[in-house]
C-alpha cells in the first residue's frame, strides 16, 4: 500500500510540474527606461562601494541623490557622495602629514575628506562644495562651477561604471549579451567595449583608458514594468587603468521613485567661484595615497 501512495504522490507531483506554466522572462528595460525621459520627472537612486585589497574587504563610499529627465535623457543631478573615513582613520591620516611644512593644512585637508561632497549638474555646468572642496575653496565662495555635462567629483571615481538610466545605448549594449534570471538579467562588458559606447566611463575622473584593462560583471534586478531597482557590478581597478591592480571594486546601486517629480536647481550665483584662481587657496600637501585610505 505505502508502494501505490508514494507512486500516486509521485505521479500527481510530475503531473503539477508538467502543467505549471512556464516563468515568463522579465521585461526588458531598455525600452521602458526610456519611456521615463520627460521633462520634470526623475529617478532617486542610493549606492554603496566596497574594495577588496590584499584579502581585507570594506565601504569605501557612499553615494545617492536624484537625477532629473528631459526629453532626451538626463538633464541635471543632485549628487551626495561620503568617503568612509571614520575619526580613528582621519587621526592616522593626519599622522602621515605630520612632518610636511605645513602640517596644519594637511590636517585641514584630511578633515575635510571625513565631510559628505555634494555635486549638482545643471545643463552644461557642475557645482562642488563640501568635503575636499570645503578645504581649498577661500572663504567668500561655497561653491566651484566647473564646465561639463558630468557630474564629476571626488567621490565620482569608483562610483557606478554603468550608465544605465542616462545612456540607452550603454543599456542596449549591455544587454545583447545578456542572460536573463526571474527577476532580471547579468552579464559582462570589457572594459574596451564599454569606452566606446559609454561617454560618462570616458569622463570618469582619473580614469586611464589607454591601460584599461579586464571586464566588469555586472547583475540587474528589474520590477514587473521592467524597469531597474538593483544594479551591481564588480570588477578589478585594471578595468579604469589604475594601480593597484589587485584591488577588486564592487558597486551596489539600488533605483527607486521613478517618474516622480524632480526640480534640480544650481546654487546662488553669488556663492559659486568661476575659475580656479577665484575658488581655490590650496592649503598643506595636495595628494594623498590610495592605500591611506583603503585599508
Amino acid at each position: 500500500m505505502k508502494r501505490i501512495v508514494t507512486g500516486l504522490a509521485l505521479a500527481s507531483a510530475a503531473t503539477l510540474i508538467a502543467a505549471a506554466p512556464a516563468q515568463a522572462a522579465p521585461v526588458n528595460p531598455a525600452a521602458t527606461v526610456k519611456k521615463q525621459y520627460a521633462a520634470g520627472k526623475g529617478v532617486k537612486f542610493a549606492e554603496v562601494v566596497k574594495m577588496a585589497y590584499q584579502g581585507e574587504r570594506q565601504i569605501l563610499l557612499r553615494r545617492g541623490g536624484t537625477l532629473q529627465f528631459g526629453g532626451s535623457g538626463v538633464v541635471a543631478s543632485d549628487i551626495t557622495g561620503q568617503l568612509n573615513i571614520k575619526k580613528e582613520d582621519a587621526e592616522a591620516l593626519v599622522d602621515l602629514f605630520a612632518d610636511e611644512e605645513d602640517a596644519e593644512g594637511g590636517e585641514a585637508l584630511v578633515t575635510a575628506l571625513t565631510m559628505p561632497e555634494r555635486i549638482v549638474t545643471v545643463g552644461r555646468s557642475t557645482y562642488l562644495t563640501g568635503s575636499l572642496w570645503s578645504a581649498v575653496l577661500n572663504s567668500n565662495k561655497s561653491w566651484i562651477k566647473l564646465p561639463g555635462t558630468a557630474p564629476v567629483g571626488l567621490t565620482s571615481t569608483y562610483s557606478q561604471p554603468l550608465n544605465i538610466v542616462g545612456e540607452p545605448a550603454t543599456l542596449k549594449t549591455l544587454l545583447k549579451g545578456a542572460k536573463a534570471t526571474k527577476d532580471g538579467f547579468y552579464g559582462k562588458i570589457s572594459a574596451g567595449e564599454l569606452g566606446k559606447v559609454s561617454p560618462s566611463f570616458r569622463k570618469t575622473p582619473g580614469i586611464n583608458l589607454k591601460a584599461a584593462k579586464g571586464a566588469v560583471s555586472w547583475k540587474m534586478s528589474v520590477d514587473a514594468k521592467g524597469l531597474p531597482v538593483r544594479l551591481v557590478s564588480t570588477f578589478p581597478s585594471s578595468v579604469l587603468g589604475m594601480s593597484p591592480k589587485d584591488v577588486t571594486i564592487s558597486v551596489d546601486t539600488r533605483y527607486s521613485g521613478w517618474g516622480a517629480p524632480v526640480t534640480v536647481t544650481a546654487p546662488p550665483e553669488l556663492e559659486v567661484a568661476r575659475t580656479l584662481e577665484e575658488a581655490v587657496d590650496l592649503p598643506g600637501p595636495q595628494s594623498i595615497p590610495l592605500s591611506a585610505i583603503v585599508h
